[in-house]
């Protein structure tokens, strides 16, 4: 048999650092977003019957009401389910939200503080390419609402029934049935029916990504996303079979994925293959699962130090810990999108809302990036009060001299007109 997982060693672990838009991606989605940009809703239409987003003549905008009859129509379990998970997701987010607040402090002669509050309006993009994913729908829109966004807008192509149902739960205006470039170009710059976005967030592919990139001075995105990652961290006592099946959890997303185990132990490198191998046998997306796997490696670590070094170099976008006093150890890890603490913690747990946003960053951009939150939709608005010129008298001669020594004569005079 030969081993799905190949091993290396510690220092053949290569960094994740890598740029989410390639330039092929980019050229292809400029000429989308700069002929939407210019032609409007003509351009959309043309790029998303072109693409296959929707049928020639078929609506693109998808408004409320048909959002609420779609959830109607649809089976009463599926119905309590996007319930059940939207009301997960909204009291994660609104915890997060009240975690945030206004500050004021005293200065000289005054006070100066900040406000928090949401964009007007936001855009979320959800993919639909396989197969349809209400959950993307319900991590974007139901955060932009927990946020305080007044109006939130999805976009999906060839939305399905239960993509429909999922903006009518998370509180969406309407759908956008556009995808791609396309897509995030019409939440960019507005359609006949929709008002330019001031955020817009959610994963796609390299061209919505791309997208993503290029209306990013415009309006607030949440990252740039690429393929999916999860790394398992791992030592003797974790169960083989439970570590196969997340790592395929995660391979059958898409054939560039990244499936990664970091372990103590030897033996349960061999287990694991094993397990990947029998798995695989009645997997229905075993095809890209096992494209995923030949990306993915197995590190054999000396100890629980080196593998949390491994961790920490790869930054990954999903860590899951299967290893003793995990509880503990967890927070010794420092570089990562989504942590999932011990075996119980299913990454899988993660992207179907058990609370916490599943979209989160990839390619090392951990290292710098959070996963989506209510914080892509907050502005931090500061304010400043001045009610005592007199003392306020040393801030006003600091801003005089500040400015005198950058040459900026009438910043120097603006600020004596204070004293």
């Amino acid at each position: 048999m030969t081993d799905l997982l190949k091993t290396i060693a510690p220092d053949e672990v290569p960094e994740l650092r890598r740029d989410p838009v390639d330039a092929d991606a980019y050229r292809t989605a400029f000429e989308i977003v700069d002929d939407v940009r210019e032609r409007g809703d003509a351009a959309l239409r043309e790029h998303a019957e072109r693409l296959g987003d929707i049928e020639p003549g078929a609506p693109l905008v998808i408004p409320r009401a048909k959002l609420e009859e779609a959830l109607a129509d649809i089976d009463k379990d599926d119905r309590d389910l996007l319930v059940r998970t939207a009301e997960r997701i909204r009291s994660f987010a609104e915890a997060q939200r009240l975690s945030l607040g206004p500050v004021q402090i005293e200065v000289p002669g005054g006070r100066a503080g900040h406000v928090i509050t949401p964009v007007d309006r936001a855009g979320c993009y959800a993919p639909g390419g396989r197969f349809p994913l209400p959950s993307s729908v319900l991590m974007t829109a139901v955060t932009a609402r927990a946020a305080g966004v007044e109006e939130v807008w999805v976009a999906s192509p060839r939305p399905a029934p239960i993509t429909l149902a999922a903006a009518a739960v998370s509180g969406a205006q309407g759908l956008l049935a556009a995808g791609g470039a396309q897509a995030i170009a019409g939440l960019a710059f507005g359609t006949h029916d929709i008002q330019p976005c001031d955020a817009v967030v959610g994963p796609g592919n390299r061209f919505v990504t791309a997208a993503k990139q290029i209306v990013s001075g415009r309006v607030a995105i949440d990252m740039l996303a690429g393929p999916s990652e999860l790394v398992v961290c791992a030592d003797g006592s974790a169960e083989p079979a439970i570590v196969a099946a997340d790592l395929l959890a995660q391979a059958e997303h898409d054939p560039d994925a990244l499936p990664v185990l970091v372990t103590t132990n030897g033996e349960l490198i061999r287990d694991v293959n094993e397990e990947l191998e029998a798995q695989l046998a009645d997997l229905s997306t075993a095809g890209t699962a096992t494209a995923a796997l030949g990306n993915g490696y197995a590190v054999l670590v000396p100890d629980l130090d080196t593998a949390r070094r491994v961790c920490d170099r790869l930054a990954p976008e999903h860590l899951e810990l299967h290893i003793e006093e995990a509880d503990t150890e967890a927070w010794r890890f420092n570089h990562y999108g989504g942590l999932f603490i011990g075996p119980g913690a299913a990454e899988v747990l993660g992207d179907y809302g058990a609370g916490p946003n599943h979209t989160l960053p990839t390619g090392g951009t951990a290292r710098h990036t959070g996963g989506l939150s209510v914080l892509d939709f907050l502005r931090v608005r500061t304010w400043l009060s001045i009610d005592n010129p007199t003392a306020a008298a040393p801030l006003v001669r600091d801003a005089e001299r500040l400015a005198d020594l950058e040459g900026l004569s009438a910043h120097a005079r603006a600020a004596r007109w204070r004293l």
